[in-house]
């Protein structure tokens, strides 16, 4: 495979962060004792100045939910369900192509699920990497936001724009960092469990227990560990029976249901009173129930009798290992971070089709394949608080990535029909390819004076296939009075190509349905000439704070380039196949779209009532989300979300919740996989909706506790009434009332 400049490797990189942490360490003064006298001497109250990383966490596009949140709007299955409430978040499918319907994945600020970060305890978790990637740009997985169980949270970062740009490889739209609970110096436990219950039947139910122990083992040694068992039911196979857009297709199912399985282990080690060494271990295990889906939504007698004996079983189980040794030190000249993660991912699922219209459906065959992922970081970084003419806490670090598949069921598309591919074997190509990333970041949080503070950074990232990538950012926040602050960012991110696009063993095939343009069969391959995605993000805001009062608006724009996308440029041919009309074919390969843009407004809205009723409003209004050349959307979404809680302590024991979810209309895509202009169905919009839901919590004792609700109070209902080349955005199941507990205990 061609490599397009050296590989820089790890010991250069973490070289440059002990380098500069061992100079501060020689360049600290002696601590200086002072004589002072006995009487008290009053100080000024002074502000501490944080790293860069916290103060990145106080820009507008940023936001934290609380494991009270948590407690308050308990998640069914996947604390997604939590994270779309947050300013700027949905959820989508990875494309616009409404396939297998049924929101799964963040979407943040419209830049798709591909482009959000997912991070455990700061550590990157790539699973849904090792799930096969689609013609139009799909993955047929649950995303990553549930390798951990809701109630063992201590909070959940989502950070979007100039904010997430410092995290590098994936976090164009945005971050998400799940926190867990840490180790407690006492022995404590908890467990919760949690059930739901649909008023309709046809819809899938929920049932999950969680629980989790710590405390310390020795005087230096603590421990942590937690469980997790959790079954969501699929919805019937007929849910969407009768709503269907073609009378001749067949009715599009709900939503598929999950299994999942967790175990987590932790010890912390502290050395001194300087350092800590954590050594954390994980297994988790998530299988879906069938419901009968398939990508394309295809209708045939024969994929039917291949899928009906799977129904309500599990055709694909994800099971994930992490193992991680991390090391936090607080010295005299400041504070250092290294952790290595190895993180491995088994993706066990039943034989794919790879072709046209069967492409992701499972086959006649029976046989089962794992495509295995294994990814390893290093990462160390130093934080240095210093005074060169002005208060700042600079930060340098490095990081290593690799990541290795081995794939030995999606490489194995023949080209005996439709002839030979130039440049590859016709049959038995290689399964497995690698990247690999070396990155090197520097941030400064500068006090320029007090209520000015200047955050610049700088991130340079090379990639074993793609080259190097600079994003340089910069974020100011600015007092103005006792109670407005400007805030404003400006970045750069980028996304490399994931490990199918730039294979060129990896071929899909249509018989010309899936073929940009007119004309008959085609292949798409794998480019490994392709060039990272990159986007400007900018963002502007203001936030007011007073007594309680929180009001805030930000304006954000990404200018997005070299999107990656399915090609509609013939980039080669194939000749001698062995089957007549189709014995030549076209090639595409996924190729770089120049521009795209996403613009939009994020706003909040805090009031505190009285000191016990406390009312929370954000939203989220897309000016634009699209490939500035075809005009089609990076994710079908909707045009404004607004998400409001009215929060009332009845007593110290009762707390009660009413939220209201209000989504704007949500716009189809303009073409079809041709390249024809959709029109009728396809393309019908979904009106404006909204949810209405009620909660209440109550504490029986100090360690007991109850909540009880009802979610979509009023039964709104949508029904997926095919793909969006068949019903425009009506592509997912919008489940109807349902009713749910959760009952908690602790010591």
């Amino acid at each position: 495979m061609q490599r397009r400049s050296t590989f820089i490797g790890l010991p250069l990189a973490l070289a440059i962060a002990n380098i500069v942490g061992a100079s501060a360490c020689f360049a600290a003064d002696d601590t200086l004792q002072l004589d002072l006298p006995d009487e008290a001497v009053q100080l000024q109250e002074t502000r501490v100045l944080g790293t860069a990383e916290e103060e990145l966490k106080q820009a507008p596009g940023v936001s934290i939910i609380t494991a009270e949140d948590i407690k308050k709007s308990p998640p069914a299955n996947d604390i997604s369900e939590i994270i779309r409430k947050q300013p700027g978040v949905n959820l989508t499918g990875n494309s616009g192509s409404g396939a297998r319907g049924n929101n799964r994945q963040i979407d943040i600020r419209g830049m798709g699920p591909e482009n959000t970060l997912i991070l455990v305890d700061g550590k990157p978790v790539t699973s849904r990497n090792a799930v096969r990637y689609g013609w139009r740009g799909d993955r047929d997985t649950r995303g990553d936001t549930n390798w951990v169980p809701a109630d063992q949270i201590e909070r959940i970062e989502v950070l979007r724009g100039p904010a997430a740009a410092r995290y590098g490889n994936g976090a164009a739209g945005g971050v998400i960092n799940i926190i867990t609970k840490a180790p407690t110096g006492e022995q404590h436990g908890n467990a919760t469990v949690y059930m739901n219950m649909p008023q309709h039947s046809e819809e899938g139910a929920s049932k999950r227990i969680n629980f989790g122990l710590s405390g310390p083992l020795t005087d230096s040694v603590s421990y942590r560990l937690y469980g997790n068992l959790n079954k969501t039911d699929m919805d019937d196979e007929d849910i969407n029976e009768g709503h269907v857009i073609d009378p001749g297709a067949r009715s599009p199912v709900g939503r598929e249901g999950v299994r999942n399985k967790d175990i987590n282990g932790l010890l912390s080690w502290r050395l001194n009173d300087e350092q800590t060494v954590d050594l954390e271990a994980g297994f988790s295990r998530q299988g879906n129930i069938y419901a009968g889906d398939n990508m394309n939504n295809s209708g045939s007698a024969a994929l039917s009798s291949y899928r009906a004996p799977w129904l309500g079983r599990s055709t694909n189980k994800t099971y994930r290992q992490t193992l991680a040794l991390t090391h936090h030190g607080d010295w005299a000249f400041g504070t250092t971070l290294n952790y290595l993660q190895y993180e491995k991912t088994r993706n066990r699922r039943l034989e794919e089709g790879l072709a046209g219209g069967p492409e992701g459906n499972i086959t006649a065959s029976s046989d089962f394949g794992t495509i295995e992922l294994e990814s390893t970081t290093a990462h160390s970084e130093v934080n240095l608080p210093l005074s060169w003419g002005v208060d700042q806490v600079l930060t340098v670090g490095a990081e290593w990535v690799e990541q290795k598949m081995e794939d030995p069921f999606s490489n194995t598309q023949t080209t005996t029909e439709a002839g030979s591919v130039p440049g590859i074997s016709d049959t038995n190509r290689a399964t497995d390819f690698s990247t690999r990333i070396a990155s090197v970041f520097l941030e400064d949080n500068i006090e320029l004076r007090p209520g000015t503070i200047l955050t610049p950074g700088l991130r340079v990232d090379h990639h074993s296939m793609v080259g190097t990538n600079w994003s340089p950012s910069l974020n100011l926040s600015q007092d103005l009075g006792s109670d407005f602050t400007l805030k404003a960012g400006i970045a750069r991110a980028y996304k490399a190509p994931n490990l199918y696009q730039l294979n060129p063993n990896y071929l899909l095939y249509s018989r010309g349905n899936g073929c940009w343009g007119a004309g008959g069969s085609c292949y798409l391959q794998g480019n490994d000439s392709l060039d990272a995605e990159t986007s400007v993000n900018k963002e502007l805001g203001i936030e007011f704070k007073r007594d309680g009062w929180v009001a805030g608006i930000t304006y954000f724009r990404n200018d997005y380039k070299n999107k990656i996308e399915a090609g509609r440029d013939v980039a080669g041919s194939a000749v001698g196949g062995s089957v007549g009309q189709y014995a030549s074919a076209d090639v595409f390969q996924w190729e770089n779209v120049p521009k795209a843009v996403v613009e939009g407004l994020e706003g909040t809205l805090n009031v505190p009532v009285t000191d016990t009723l406390g009312w929370n409003t954000n939203f989220t209004y897309m000016l634009q989300s699209k490939n500035k050349e075809t005009g089609e959307p990076l994710s079908i979404i909707p045009e404004y979300t607004v998400n409001s809680n009215l929060d009332w302590q009845v007593t110290e024991p009762l707390s009660l919740r009413t939220t209201v979810v209000w989504y704007g209309r949500q716009k189809p895509g303009k073409y079809d996989y041709q390249g024809n202009v959709l029109t009728g169905d396809a393309r019908r919009e979904v009106s404006p909706y909204a949810l209405v839901g009620s909660s209440g919590t109550y504490d029986i004792t100090k360690n007991l506790n109850v909540t009880a609700g009802i979610d979509n109070l009023f039964d709104k209902r949508l029904y997926r009434e095919g793909n969006a080349i068949q019903a425009g955005a009506y592509t997912y199941n919008e489940p109807g009332r349902t009713f749910f507990t959760s009952i908690s205990t602790s010591f």
